[in-house]
């Protein structure tokens, strides 16, 4: 039985608050259970000095973990004068996994910065950072074509994440802390609409595991990210 009573294929209850900031150009508020992440997307006329010429723009991701997100206060990193080797990993994942669906030439001479900040933690927060950032790019996008400012969208697919993980002996969906805490194995699945997988990462803790668990945790990852795609066509009208 899981700490939580849900069955090993649930997830847990996804809500998504769209517009939660009035000044960004895509905003949603998304909670995967007790776990909430606000994520904004700025549009910026500029580009990294190495894009220049190129007639492309750039997608990239910020993170950041609010200092009383977790059971105790944490220090923010800003006070520490450094950002933690964690910290710099997730947002280079939400950048990635971002750029996967973007068409950067269709998006022209701009970047669009995803910033996922998490209010509240209980697990899963890479990954609810990156199915609420491609909520926020979407909402972003259609403001620039509704402007007219780009002509043919540069989004070419949905995104969506969920962690998965072996807890005392059996394959689990959408971990929250408690399971994650105690779990065998754990693995964050960044996976496209349609079936291609844009990122894995599978890691064992307590006890290694075989091919079979490892098809067994992408499976279940199949079905969470089947119902992100439904919750993130529902928030952006589509």
């Amino acid at each position: 039985m899981r700490p939580s009573g849900r069955a090993p294929d649930e997830m847990r209850a996804i809500t998504i608050e769209t517009g939660y900031t009035r000044h960004a150009e895509g905003s949603c508020l998304i909670s995967f259970g007790d776990t909430r992440v606000l994520c904004t997307a700025s549009i910026e006329d500029r580009i990294p000095p190495w894009l220049r010429g190129k007639g492309e723009g750039w997608v990239t991701g910020e993170y950041s973990m609010l200092p009383r997100a977790t059971h105790t206060r944490g220090q923010r990193e800003a006070a520490r004068g450094k950002q933690s080797g964690r910290t710099q990993e997730i947002q280079r994942l939400i950048g990635r996994s971002l750029r996967a669906v973007v068409d950067l030439k269709k998006l022209g001479e701009r970047q669009i910065t995803l910033d996922c900040d998490v209010i509240q933690a209980d697990g899963g927060t890479r990954t609810a950072s990156i199915s609420g950032a491609w909520i926020a790019l979407r909402i972003a996008i259609d403001g620039l074509m509704d402007q007219g400012l780009i002509k043919e969208d540069p989004i070419y697919g949905k995104i969506a994440a969920v962690s998965c993980g072996i807890y005392e002996g059996t394959p689990v969906l959408d971990l929250d802390y408690d399971e994650d805490s105690k779990a065998d194995a754990d693995a964050n699945f960044v996976l496209i609409e349609g079936g291609q997988i844009a990122e894995a990462q599978a890691t064992a803790e307590g006890a290694t595991y075989d091919e079979e668990g490892l098809l067994r945790l992408l499976r279940l990852a199949q079905i969470g990210c089947g119902e992100i795609f439904k919750v993130q066509d529902k928030a952006t009208g589509r």
